[in-house]
């Protein structure tokens, strides 16, 4: 499946970067990025809670 994703010029320069140091390209640095966001062990408002907690730890 072929998808198009927006990214701010700012994040696409970072994301460029990323890829020239560990020999990826764009769409392989972007499927790693997606199988590490699946298999993170909370959900998403565990998340945000986690989050939040570290800010308020600040």
């Amino acid at each position: 499946m072929r998808t198009i994703v927006d990214l701010p010029d700012a994040e696409r320069e970072q994301l460029d970067a990323l890829c020239r140091q560990r020999g990826l390209s764009r769409a392989e640095a972007l499927r790693q990025a997606s199988r590490l966001w699946r298999d993170r062990p909370l959900d998403s408002l565990e998340l945000q809670q986690a989050l939040r907690q570290e800010w308020s730890e600040r």
